[in-house]
């Protein structure tokens, strides 16, 4: 499946054979703006969550004001791709093992197979298009809320005003920060489609074994995506 869906996305296009971006752009609505109170709700609250216990260990050190540099870096090089990557699962992941393995029980994939028509192509190639584009929009937006969620906390709580947050905020964040976090959400998202699409293609059993490869797909993608970034993380310290 995934040898299929390679080709069909990088290398069919220059034979001819074009992308369905229509299909692509409906799977960025479902998985990318229909995910987006959901995923800064989250954020949001972890990111106050992450202040309240950072700053309760940070003050009785006298280092109050690295409260939001410590949300800052945490949220956009880990808590963030990682976050949204969860709720994706949970959403999107389990849609597409349902609507796939649906699809399988009633006999709609064989037809597609019957009229010479690749399932990977219609089906597949366009929910990783759609989540290779919306995984890092939804994970800049993840850190964003938390970044705000830590901000407000420290307003609130610790007296800072705005400009010091915001200070505070620029000065510890690098552009390697940003860009570690988005190149996981990347992989992240691949991760959920696939195992999403192959447990779809791989329901038995009627009605019951879309249920449990549906549960099997959130199960499956969130120890996958959790294992992922144990590597990333490892190469990234390790590089730099």
């Amino acid at each position: 499946m995934t040898a299929k869906a390679v080709y069909w996305t990088f290398v069919a296009p220059f034979k001819g054979r074009s992308l369905k971006w229509g299909y692509a752009l409906h799977q960025m609505v479902l998985v990318g703006y229909n995910a987006v109170p959901i995923v800064f709700l989250i954020s949001f609250f972890v990111g106050l969550i992450l202040a309240l216990q950072g700053a309760h260990e940070l003050v009785r050190l006298g280092g109050a004001g690295y409260t939001m540099s410590l949300v800052a870096v945490a949220m956009t090089r880990e808590i963030g791709p990682l976050m949204t990557a969860i709720v994706v699962a949970g959403r999107s992941g389990s849609a597409f093992a349902a609507e796939i393995g649906t699809m399988k029980v009633t006999e709609e994939l064989d037809a597609y197979e019957a009229m010479g028509l690749s399932s990977v192509r219609f089906l597949v190639v366009p929910k990783y298009l759609a989540m290779l584009v919306i995984m890092p929009c939804l994970t800049m937006l993840s850190d964003l809320a938390g970044i705000l969620g830590g901000a407000l906390f420290s307003m609130l709580q610790l007296g800072q005003s705005l400009a010091l947050v915001a200070h505070t905020t620029m000065e510890s964040l690098e552009m390697q920060d940003i860009w570690t976090g988005l190149i996981k959400s990347l992989v992240f998202g691949a991760v959920i489609t696939k195992v999403g699409c192959f447990e779809g293609f791989a329901v038995r059993g009627g009605a019951e074994g879309v249920g449990k490869s549906t549960t099997a797909s959130v199960v499956n993608s969130i120890i996958m995506v959790i294992a992922a970034d144990v590597v990333f993380t490892t190469l990234f310290y390790y590089a730099g």
